[in-house]
């Protein structure tokens, strides 16, 4: 694979605004990983897909980085073809996923390209320009992991939100939820229908040159066009709601700094009774964490989960809270386990000395095995560059050493994490305590506090 010149490769204009968190996120794992996805070129050097990758590499002073090169025929082949890259990623948040995937469908459509099922992919390794069967969008999201439904709902998605209210949306951890953004994007829909109607009188109305009956449908369009906003804003408000009563304190309970002493528990000494914590955007439960206590605190749209294989194992729940369970294990058991879970496997890998199985009731891509990985922490870093994205939540049945809390706060996850071992919460809070500089809050008036001894 070639390497090419960073300073020759040519950014045009139309690109997707770069996030500097997700830059910052792949130069960790670019000095640690090295590049696992190269850049995406055509022959004349144009950037077709990579710009965060690009960006990364130039900021850690990288003067050439490995190329994939590809030419198209024209500028519509070369923007699917940065869709398509853009799409097989991790990095998308739902609404940036929903309207590559509107986008993806209209492009195929100006085209004359809605292809069967079966067709093959449109270019050839070297850089060879072929014909461009195409691939229908429900060919290429199962290609991907996603299933029908879920396409459909994102491109309603993509499709019914209105553009002022996607604005609002973009940035926040309402635009990685697909269960939200469908809620918002049906706020309204009498006021869409409405707009649709008006929308072909108008143009009947402009083909026939009555100008009276075009003033009328403009009224029309622009009344029920304000009233769609205003429902869509309210939604929005609505589906935040939940969010911030979760991962916040009811302004009644009053906050409780760390350190008072907890006592001198000893290793493995249990909660004798649950109790909750806010750690800035995260919460830690004390208690039992396969209780229907510890589950109804968890939303239902988590990016990930992640926990130990244990003879105890009561965690079954995982699979309907988020879309990935990661089970962390030593080596064997785990077709065992499988036999005796409903969870839906999908493979396996080890990363460092520890192995991985990966469950997920939709089809997901084995990743390339990472080089570099140590330890607990080094495995969640890992699983979290892989399957999140910024504000994610992800789920943690255990707290082991904190290892999932910490790497939640560093790359701007927020975690919910349980555990019933009094010595282990009162050890993960503190190197949180000690990692950010901020209190632990209890969500109780009969506050625990963690000790600094």
């Amino acid at each position: 694979m070639p390497k090419i010149n960073i300073d020759k490769i040519y950014i045009g204009t139309n690109r997707r605004p770069i996030k500097e968190e997700k830059v910052k996120q792949l130069k960790e794992s670019i000095k640690t990983n090295g590049l696992l996805n190269p850049i995406v070129i055509d022959s004349q050097l144009n950037l077709i897909a990579g710009l965060h990758r690009l960006t990364a590499c130039k900021q850690l002073g990288l003067e050439e980085v490995e190329c994939n090169i590809f030419d198209y025929q024209n500028d519509e082949q070369a923007r699917l073809a940065e869709i398509d890259e853009n799409l097989i990623r991790n990095e998308l948040e739902a609404l940036e996923r929903a309207e590559l995937w509107l986008e993806r469908d209209r492009l195929l459509a100006s085209m004359g390209l809605k292809a069967q099922p079966g067709d093959n992919q449109y270019t050839q390794a070297g850089g060879e320009t072929v014909s461009l069967p195409g691939k229908t969008n429900l060919d290429f999201a199962q290609e991907i992991g996603y299933s029908k439904r879920t396409l459909q709902h994102g491109k309603q998605i993509a499709k019914d939100i209105l553009p002022e209210v996607k604005d609002i949306i973009k940035g926040t951890a309402i635009a990685n939820s697909p269960t939200k953004l469908l809620k918002v994007a049906r706020a309204g829909n009498q006021e869409r229908a409405v707009i649709e109607q008006a929308q072909k009188a108008l143009e009947q109305a402009k083909q026939g040159g009555e100008q009276a009956e075009i003033d009328r449908q403009m009224q029309i369009l622009a009344k029920a066009r304000a009233k769609q906003k205003e429902l869509q804003l309210i939604a929005l408000k609505n589906v935040m709601a939940p969010r911030e009563v979760k991962l916040t304190i009811a302004p009644e309970i009053p906050a409780v700094s760390i350190p008072v002493q907890i006592g001198t528990p000893e290793i493995g000494t249990q909660t004798q009774s649950s109790q909750e914590w806010i750690l800035g955007r995260h919460r830690v439960y004390g208690g039992d964490t396969g209780g229907a206590e510890f589950i109804n605190l968890l939303p239902g749209d988590a990016a990930l989960a992640i926990a130990t294989l244990s003879s105890t194992w009561n965690h079954d729940y995982a699979m309907e809270k988020a879309r990935i369970v990661a089970v962390l294990r030593s080596q064997g058991h785990i077709y065992q386990f499988c036999r005796q879970h409903r969870m839906n496997f999908q493979y396996e890998f080890l990363v460092g000395n520890i192995y991985v199985g990966i469950f997920s009731h939709e089809s997901i891509s084995q990743p390339p095995t990472p080089i570099k990985v140590e330890g607990v922490e080094g495995v969640v870093n890992y699983l979290l560059h892989l399957y999140t994205s910024p504000n994610d939540v992800v789920i943690a049945p255990f707290m082991g050493q904190g290892e999932v809390l910490t790497t939640c706060e560093r790359m701007g996850r927020i975690c919910i994490v349980g555990d019933d071992n009094r010595e282990l919460l009162n050890r993960g809070m503190m190197r949180w305590q000690n990692l950010t500089g901020k209190q632990v809050q209890n969500t109780s008036s009969m506050a625990l506090r963690v000790s600094n001894k």
